[in-house]
């Protein structure tokens, strides 16, 4: 039981690290070993609890994405607007790790890590949702529509967090407002 213990304040150390790191610096600050440093651990041990750098930053990014969400139950009850605006209150309220975000999902597979297939899996999952609370709030939109429009809105979205997070005096909450008004 100890050593179970152990390892759960050691992984809690490493994600509160990992956190800090990318808030005060972005992912450039948040190498193995600042991690390490930061969390007083040793590189094998960061290793028996995550396959890579990029899992422990990644699980950062969906703790910080999961607090925002406006049904973390799955219960379906989410609108199209607490969707859209779950996605601007990440940007505003977690600017470094969202931009982490985007970079690491342009960055891809370079790492050879499975950072793709997260991602895409992550998308997925989102345009379901959007799908659904698009479909919920107009009985007539055929599934395959809601889904068109939902990839549509959400590519508006990502697009415009792209161009957010190369010049952040972009005015992203407006245009997301803008865009979720123009496709929803």
């Amino acid at each position: 039981m100890v050593r179970y213990q152990a390892g759960i304040q050691t992984e809690a150390r490493i994600i509160d690290a990992t956190r800090t790191l990318l808030a005060d610096g972005g992912l450039d600050a948040a190498t193995l070993k600042a991690i390490c440093d930061r969390a007083e651990v040793r590189a094998g041990s960061f290793y028996n609890l995550f396959d890579s750098k990029e899992e422990a930053v990644m699980r950062v990014v969906r703790e910080a994405i999961d607090a925002v969400d406006p049904d973390p139950e799955g219960s379906g009850s989410d609108t199209v607007d607490d969707l859209v605006e779950a996605y601007i209150r990440f940007f505003e309220e977690q600017p470094e790790l969202a931009r982490v975000y985007v970079m690491a999902a342009l960055q891809g597979e370079s790492s050879g890590n499975g950072t793709r297939r997260r991602f895409l899996r992550h998308h997925l999952r989102r345009v379901e949702r959007f799908a659904d609370a698009m479909a919920r709030a107009d009985a007539t939109l055929s599934p395959s529509d809601a889904e068109i429009r939902a990839e549509l809105l959400l590519g508006a979205l990502d697009g415009l967090a792209f161009r957010w997070s190369l010049d952040t005096d972009f005015a992203f909450v407006d245009f997301a407002r803008r865009a979720a008004r123009h496709f929803a």
